[in-house]
């Protein structure tokens, strides 16, 4: 399937990633960030000193944003997300649901 929409696979591991990390700011702070650098802020300051919140979770909703920018806005032949992108996207939205649900659930 990475073959045929690694665009869309690409955008949906950030939005993922994304709404996974309103949900801890809403549930750590009560507070409803909607903007996308808001969120990786915010996220950035509640994890900054969880160890086991490693350099590759707190830079997956930034460098995978461009997925999504990619995704929606851009065009031309250089505009692809390829299916390798797509899949370490994939993998990487994996620890970062797993490790956000672990924190939200005290851990």
């Amino acid at each position: 399937m990475l073959d045929r929409w690694p665009d869309e696979a690409g955008r949906e591991a950030y939005l993922a990633g994304l709404h996974a990390a309103q949900a801890l700011i809403v549930e750590l702070t009560g507070e409803v960030m909607k903007r996308h650098r808001g969120v990786q802020r915010e996220l950035a300051r509640l994890t900054k000193d969880k160890p086991d919140f490693d350099q590759e979770l707190r830079a997956f909703l930034g460098g995978t944003y461009n997925l999504k920018a990619i995704a929606d806005y851009e065009i031309g032949p250089d505009a692809k997300v390829s299916p390798e992108m797509a899949s370490n996207a994939i993998e990487t939205a994996r620890r970062f649901l797993a490790r956000l649900t672990a924190f939200i659930a005290g851990g």
